[in-house]
């Protein structure tokens, strides 16, 4: 019989069936907790310290106190791999504000939760072109920077649900919401890029965005490659007259959109500078020094 996966629960390890949080948690109640999503790429955790220190930020910002030093979490995370035995893997790290009552005051929880989920996952990156999605503009506006600001990675993403239900009502793979000021924010759980005349351009944190890990590695990887690349507001017209639209993130890696509520982007397919990007992405997981080795002794280096 097949072992069941294990999953880490307050530094403990238990089987997939019996891991539980109390109906009570804050996290479950409220939406009360942070998250990072994480992957494993050849028995490498891709940029690691940038997700635990992504993941101590919003905690930061929320008041959340994490019991472990960044060095534990580390360490937890990189050990949950080991037990699972995986190589190549998506990683959901949770902490949630804890068990409380049915009041809203985070006052009254006493201790966080944190649990970290390990499942295997290949990547889609490699001589394969980047998948094609279909997308639509969504009637729900991104969440303003002063509400619940898509800066934290939050467990309450009912902004991104609703736009998530509105697109499959209209046969798209995904949306892309606006700001409250009607520029481009993001998609549900992705960043966005456009590319216009060679150069390629992405919105700015104004916009309520996520802080992307794979954003930034993609800003970094167009400066390396001599792209020119601006992170600046960006109108929906320019949606609508881009060369190509890609989407980016950890667990999604890099999509090429092809169409935006039945309008073609440039040809409908992967644009070149999209295709390019996407393998030099493919070449930039694969790196040693980009990642946190899992199974060597001196793995733990935030």
């Amino acid at each position: 019989m097949q072992k069941e996966p294990l999953i880490y629960i307050d530094g403990k390890f238990v089987d997939k069936s019996k891991a539980v949080v109390s109906v009570f948690d804050h996290g479950l109640l409220y939406g009360d907790g942070i998250f990072e999503g994480i992957r494993e790429y050849n028995g490498n955790v891709f940029r690691l310290g940038d997700h635990i220190d992504r993941l101590y930020d919003s905690a930061k910002s929320i008041r959340l106190k994490i019991p472990l030093t960044k060095h534990e979490m580390t360490e937890a995370v990189l050990e949950t791999i080991r037990k699972n035995q995986l190589r190549d893997a998506y990683i959901r790290l949770v902490i949630t504000r804890g068990p409380g009552d049915l009041g809203v005051d985070p006052g009254l929880c006493k201790n966080s939760t944190t649990f970290i989920i390990v499942e295997p996952m290949a990547s889609v990156l490699g001589p394969r072109e980047p998948k094609v999605v279909k997308m639509m503009v969504s009637s729900y506006r991104r969440d303003a920077v002063d509400a619940t600001s898509h800066e934290i990675k939050s467990l309450n993403y009912m902004n991104s649900i609703l736009a998530k239900i509105e697109a499959n009502s209209a046969g798209a793979d995904d949306a892309i919401l606006l700001d409250h000021r009607g520029f481009v924010s993001e998609a549900s759980v992705t960043n966005i890029f456009l590319v216009k005349d060679g150069k390629v351009a992405t919105p700015s944190s104004s916009a309520g965005i996520l802080h992307g890990i794979t954003r930034d590695r993609l800003i970094s990887l167009c400066s390396d490659l001599g792209i020119d690349v601006a992170q600046r507001d960006v109108t929906p017209f320019e949606l609508t007259t881009a060369d190509e639209i890609f989407l980016v993130g950890t667990k999604s890696e890099i999509l090429a959109v092809g169409t935006i509520s039945g309008a073609k982007v440039g040809h409908g397919g992967a644009g070149p500078m999209t295709k390019k990007l996407y393998q030099e992405f493919s070449r930039v997981v694969q790196r040693a020094e980009e990642g946190t080795p899992v199974y060597e002794a001196e793995s733990v280096n935030v």
